[in-house]
């Protein structure tokens, strides 16, 4: 079964894209909304595109006892094998991730990582800039998206990263420093101090940092995309 992942402004532009790179029509194809979209939301690309998955239908499926009627051994590892490979989840979102670069008309190459259930795709090429967005906005959405694919039919929960040009160590290293810097800021001041929205694995890093800080508690506010931390003195 021949599968691809398309995105557009909506739903409907997404299958239209699909439809027309598999050169098939509709009532040939099986049709899975991984993202509906949502215009302006999480600033990529000016809006959020709605990301749909479609599968062409098999036309040998009618004759399956044709195909198993020879008893030799060579007939069956390649299609299992090639079954194997449309159902890993972990491939599945490096096809997701490429079809979306290829949108972007950039040349970039994707690297897997798995180490347990984390699974890191790392872009290496030129210009990654337009990937990592400000204050990793761009990639943060993208990161979002690819967990939804990833995990929508995995027998395991994985926890995706995407990176690219070292961007996820020296933004844990910023927001180490803001999250120092805001401590001491609620000690001095004797009052709460909110941080800007961020993700929630972004905020584990604020809350991580500032666990052993004399003086404070962090807590989270809000609801996404615009729960942030707060940090609170003990003496307010």
């Amino acid at each position: 079964m021949r599968e691809l992942t398309a995105s557009g402004q909506t739903v409907e532009e997404a299958v239209q894209s699909a439809l027309e790179q598999l050169n098939t029509t509709r009532d040939q194809v099986e049709i899975d909304v991984i993202d509906e979209g949502k215009k302006g939301l999480l600033g990529v690309f000016g809006s959020k595109p709605a990301f749909v998955k479609v599968m062409a239908k098999d036309a040998d499926t009618e004759e399956p006892e044709t195909a198993e009627a020879p008893s030799s051994d060579e007939s069956h590892p390649e299609p299992e094998e090639e079954l194997m490979d449309e159902n890993d989840p972990i491939e599945t979102g490096k096809d997701f991730i490429t079809n979306v670069v290829a949108k972007m008309n950039m040349d970039v190459q994707v690297v897997v990582t798995v180490e347990g259930q984390y699974v890191t795709y790392t872009f290496e090429g030129d210009h990654l800039g337009k990937l990592i967005g400000k204050r990793g906005q761009t990639l943060n959405a993208m990161q979002y998206l690819v967990h939804l694919v990833v995990n929508k039919h995995a027998d395991t929960r994985y926890a995706v990263i995407l990176d690219a040009e070292g961007y996820r160590k020296r933004r844990q290293e910023s927001l180490e420093g803001l999250a120092a810097k805001m401590a001491d800021k609620a000690i001095y001041k004797k009052r709460k101090v909110a941080l800007e929205p961020m993700p929630a694995f972004e905020r584990k890093i604020i809350h991580n940092a500032l666990q052993g800080h004399t003086g404070v508690t962090t807590t989270s506010d809000g609801r996404d995309p615009h729960r942030h931390v707060v940090i609170v003195p003990d003496q307010a």
